[in-house]
């Protein structure tokens, strides 16, 4: 299996984010969201 070597910008990862945190979004919007944020670069924040 070929391995997607793509990741998610920070400026979508961060409105994935907010998407998560509204509770007037569609649970489709949050599973996108979800998928989103799966992809992306892990923070580096407390390191």
């Amino acid at each position: 299996m070929a391995r997607n070597s793509k990741q998610t910008s920070r400026a979508v990862a961060r409105k994935a984010s907010a998407a998560l945190r509204d509770g007037r979004s569609s649970a489709r919007t949050k599973s996108v969201a979800a998928s989103a944020l799966a992809q992306a670069r892990p923070s580096k924040k407390g390191k």
